[in-house]
């Protein structure tokens, strides 16, 4: 008794507190209305006499003032930038938050009072369904007498009242089984009838997509569990058509949005369950509704939106997924049936276009679509993976139309859905590992790569051809996808290399790979002006190429020699691993062209330690190779060749930075030099000196000195004759 005591109290407070409320709404919207009005009036020169002329007011000059505050404000409005297209949602929740939460939790809480009233025994469960029942129609009816003078207000209630009437049928059938699931079907039918009716008649967008929800969760309410497609389906299409009516007659694009994506979901749902060719059928009587639906305003206008565009594309990618997909697993032949008759549906529009000699955006998009699904028919043609390749060609598409549009939310869409053409290329991959005696390039996974790698060739280019006045922002995430596509493009080449080579021995393929890698970075550096390269992206290439000479300079050609002298690989092949200085020489000469890579001092040490190590070992593997006939000799020949033959090597070398430094005035190639040489000094007294014999040791001595003395003496001349020449400027300064 007292909790019911205390309810009764909360409802008067607020009671009260919202006629209080309510009241003072009311003498606002009064005074507003007022103002409005002398706002509105007509420029008059009222004067108000107070005591004497001089202190007289002139009413017209604050009218004045405010219109002219109006035409300046509307003077500025159009020069303000386009509003995002998430703007107008925002809008709608920051001004209707507070009645949706409390829509929502006025719903829950009658549910909880019936439950309440459940758990005591208060009602029974014909009483507890026909009590939903009444609250909802009540909210509804409430929602009604406020529609007036609070629309949106007034929709938000009656769409809380259709809600309550849904889940009273819910809870109706599923828990009490008051009646049959055809009633049920019948009863959830009438409430979307009368749902959709009331938006009509309102002209509430926001009440009709609550009548959606309602009309697509209705099957979920009443499911038994028992799959009648058939039905379902059929109800379906009738709600299609419905909102296909709806939103011709009202221009309601959220309505149509709304039926598409339950649409997908249902008809994704039954293929992936039950593939049959009855699922064939509805998706194309979906695919004609909604197809229908993106062209509404080129029908009435002969225009396309930017909706109605992103419709075209989901609608015709969504339903070849789905057809291709029941059309493999059912083995049914031609697959490409359905690609190339949606392709003649744009085609004909395309015709139109060109017919009317309308070479605008609309043409661009059919003339886009066509190619595409063309495209996508010939790669599925010859067994690509079908998800992957429909993506990447959907991607493509979303980046031509953001450039030929220069509306931003196809660029989200790709930049959302590129993502996934990575994760499914990834899968595609997978299948090397699985997969045995595929032939060579002919076959799925590399024919799928293929698409793939056309596809972001074309972005690529895309991306080149939208360079100009672009962000800095939009060039990062530009520079990131070019990073990543260039990574793709790769891997699918490397990947299919790879497979083929597999039988070879491990040092042959570490070193193919290597090569393939080293030409590859070299190829995009011969490119880069043409490929619009970023200098940055630029900059990395290089060291990424420095580090892939290290590696197959010194740890894959040591293991390839190892091979050689084991007969597993030939000199031959040893050979060919050496192809690496072809790239290699071309960065020593050209990385001057390269701009910002000497920016600083590291450029100088990775280009000297790649060159150290590249020549060092290039010697020293050559002379394994060529002097060891038998593999049980070869630790005597490393540290012959490391005790005598590589400190000369790395004089030399010091000796020719140092010439460089002296030759071109960079300071940073001298120390290199003499920190090489200190390496070698530091090397040849610790530890070589203990592991020579005497002639070795004589020999290594005098050749090192000679060296050294005229490395000196090569120094000493060029810092003279740069002092001469210095002392002759200042002798002579107009020469």
């Amino acid at each position: 008794m007292s909790e019911t005591l205390l309810v009764l109290f909360i409802i008067a407070v607020l009671f009260f507190i919202f006629n209080n409320l309510n009241n003072k709404i009311r003498r606002l919207e009064k005074e507003i209305s007022e103002l409005s009005l002398k706002i509105n009036q007509p420029k008059t020169n009222i004067v108000i006499q107070q005591e004497g002329p001089e202190e007289a007011v002139t009413v017209s000059s604050h009218v004045q003032e405010i219109t002219s505050r109006e035409e300046i404000h509307t003077e500025e409005h159009p020069a303000e930038q386009k509003k995002d297209w998430l703007e107008p949602v925002f809008d709608f929740l920051k001004q209707n938050i507070l009645t949706i939460i409390g829509i929502f939790t006025l719903v829950l809480g009658i549910g909880y009072f019936v439950k309440y009233a459940i758990d005591k025994n208060w009602i029974g469960e014909t009483a507890r369904a026909g009590t939903g029942m009444i609250i909802g129609a009540g909210i509804m009816l409430a929602g009604h007498f406020l529609r007036k003078n609070y629309a949106v207000f007034a929709s938000i209630i009656t769409g809380g009242g259709i809600a309550v009437l849904y889940f009273t049928t819910t809870i109706a059938f599923r828990e009490y089984h008051l009646f049959t699931q055809n009633t049920a079907f019948i009863i959830t039918t009438l409430i979307t009838i009368i749902s959709i009716a009331l938006a009509y008649y309102y002209k509430s967008e926001v009440l009709i997509i609550f009548a959606m929800l309602g009309g697509f969760s209705a099957p979920l309410m009443i499911s038994s569990g028992q799959s009648n497609y058939l039905f379902l389906f059929t109800y379906l299409t009738l709600l299609n058509i419905g909102m296909l009516a709806a939103a011709f007659l009202k221009h309601w694009k959220s309505v149509g949005w709304t039926a598409y994506v339950f649409t997908s979901l249902y008809l994704f749902s039954w293929t992936s369950e039950q593939p049959e060719l009855l699922s064939i059928i509805f998706y194309v009587i979906n695919y004609i509704i909604f197809y229908i639906f993106a062209l509404q305003d080129y029908i009435k206008k002969n225009a396309l939106s930017q909706w109605d565009t992103l419709m075209l594309v989901l609608i015709n990618f969504s339903s070849i997924i789905g057809l291709i997909y029941i059309f493999n697993t059912l083995n049914y032949e031609p697959v490409i049936i359905f690609p190339i008759l949606f392709a003649a549906v744009n085609a004909l529009l395309l015709l139109r276009e060109y017919g009317r000699k309308s070479f605008g955006f609309s043409y661009s998009i059919f003339a886009a679509l066509t190619i595409s699904l063309v495209t996508a028919a010939a790669a599925i043609q010859f067994k690509t993976h079908l998800i992957t390749s429909v993506w990447a060609i959907e991607a493509s598409l979303l980046l031509y139309i953001w450039k030929k549009s220069g509306h931003n939310i196809f660029k989200t869409c790709f930049y959302v859905l590129f993502p996934l053409v990575i994760i499914a290329q990834i899968i595609t991959w997978s299948e090397y590992v699985s997969e045995d005696k595929m032939r060579v390039v002919f076959n799925p996974v590399f024919l799928t790569s293929l698409v793939t790698v056309v596809t972001m060739i074309f972005n690529l280019f895309l991306f080149k051809k939208m360079n100009g006045g672009k962000k800095q922002s939009d060039a990062f995430l530009e520079n990131i996808f070019a990073v990543v596509s260039y990574s793709i493009i790769y891997l699918a080449l490397l990947l299919e290399i790879t497979y083929h080579i597999s039988d070879m021995p491990w040092p042959a393929i570490t070193s193919i790979g290597l090569l393939f890698s080293i030409y590859y970075v070299f190829a995009l550096l011969l490119l880069r002006k043409k490929l619009a390269i970023d200098q940055m992206i630029q900059t990395g290439l290089i060291y990424l190429l420095l580090i892939l000479i290290i590696f197959n300079a010194s740890f894959a050609a040591s293991a390839v020699v190892t091979a050689v002298l084991q007969k597993k690989l030939t000199f031959g092949f040893y050979m060919t691993h050496l192809l690496h200085w072809i790239p290699f020489v071309y960065v020593l000469w050209n990385t001057a062209s390269i701009q910002d890579f000497y920016k600083t001092k590291l450029s100088y040490w990775a280009v000297s330690v790649t060159t150290v190590i590249a020549v060092s070992c290039g010697f020293y593997h050559t002379y394994l190779v060529s002097s060891v006939d038998d593999i049980s000799n070869i630790y005597k020949a490393k540290e012959h060749f490391n005790i005598l033959y590589l400190p000369i090597i790395w004089t030399v070398l010091a000796s020719i930075f140092i010439y460089i430094s002296l030759k071109k005035n960079i300071s940073e190639y001298s120390r290199i030099g003499f920190a090489l040489i200190g390496i070698m000094v530091l090397k040849l007294y610790s530890y070589d000196v203990w592991q020579m014999d005497n002639i070795s040791r004589i020999t290594a001595f005098i050749i090192l000195g000679v060296i050294l003395l005229l490395s000196s003496f090569t120094f000493q001349r060029l810092k003279n004759i740069i002092k001469n020449m210095v002392d002759k400027k200042e002798e002579n300064p107009e020469d």
